[in-house]
């Protein structure tokens, strides 16, 4: 069967391992220029072409794969000025990978469907290390039988596929997800630094946790910065963190639940971004809380 052509927006820390496996795959690949992409060389070497034209791109490609910061570009480069949408014809897809406020995919899937336009979000979890592998989990929003239609293309990048439900519950399972991961590492690193004022050594702390209930992946993440000081396990910045945290936030003033805890990991996040330390990796949380 005739691989369809795909058409790729960010190709950063993430998007550059789906790239890559797209286009080792035999997908016909073209991706969007653009300063925040990571080198895109061997992107090129593989067959991968660049475009400096997102409508172009969108007209070449049956489908148009997104991997960007949030809801703001997305917004953006579906219906802002110069807006793909506008120039998609009816049988397209738009994945977006991206993490989303899932009120913000909705009102886009809504106006991709006027235009004849399929609609999917396909939010990711794991690192850029997965990625480069083709082994993400995706959880995606889509119509079962849109979801068919591109399972293929995300098989080339994904080692698990999550049908969450349909259009926007992808991204409403990525917030949760990152409020119980994000929130959990915020939660292990308030904890380490009272341990190291109280005289508790960090390879005491993590011993003690690993053999009780307080271990998971949020420990197994954090625990080679505690005891090494290698900030690697997490590729994530705090800047990124408080703007899912902030979307979950969002997401749960819409649909009326508590949200105490969030609003203290977000204030947590919200410091130290307001510190000047928003570039830092999450891994490096227990440091960062310390210099405040």
């Amino acid at each position: 069967m005739t691989k369809k052509k795909v058409g790729m927006i960010g190709v950063g820390l993430m998007g550059h391992g789906i790239a890559r496996n797209i286009v080792r795959k035999g997908w016909p690949l073209r991706f969007l220029e653009h300063a925040g992409n990571q080198p895109v060389q061997d992107l090129v070497a593989l067959g991968a072409q660049a475009l400096d034209d997102a409508r172009a791109l969108a007209r070449a490609s049956d489908i148009v794969l997104l991997c960007v910061t949030g809801s703001p570009q997305v917004e953006t480069i579906l219906t802002g000025d110069g807006g793909i949408l506008a120039v998609m014809r009816a049988g397209q897809v738009v994945i977006d990978c991206s993490t989303a406020i899932p009120a913000s995919t909705q009102r886009l899937a809504r106006v991709a469907a006027e235009h004849g336009v399929h609609f999917v979000d396909a939010a990711m979890t794991r690192t850029p290390t997965e990625a480069a592998g083709g082994r993400l989990n995706l959880l995606v929003g889509a119509e079962p039988g849109v979801l068919a239609t591109v399972r293929p293309l995300l098989q080339a990048f994904a080692e698990n596929i999550f049908h969450a439900g349909p259009v926007g519950s992808g991204h409403r399972l990525k917030l949760l997800h990152n409020f119980v991961s994000l929130g959990s590492i915020v939660l292990l690193s308030e904890a380490a630094v009272c341990a190291q004022k109280g005289g508790i050594a960090p390879e005491v702390l993590v011993d003690a946790l690993r053999r009780g209930g307080g271990y998971g992946a949020a420990l197994d993440r954090l625990a080679p910065f505690l005891l090494a000081g290698d900030d690697s396990a997490v590729r994530f910045s705090l800047r990124n963190a408080l703007k899912d945290i902030g979307y979950y936030d969002t997401m749960a003033a819409d649909e009326g639940v508590p949200r105490t805890t969030a609003r203290g990991v977000r204030d947590t996040l919200q410091a130290l971004v307001d510190a000047g330390m928003g570039d830092a990796f999450l891994s490096t949380t227990p440091a960062r809380l310390g210099q405040l």
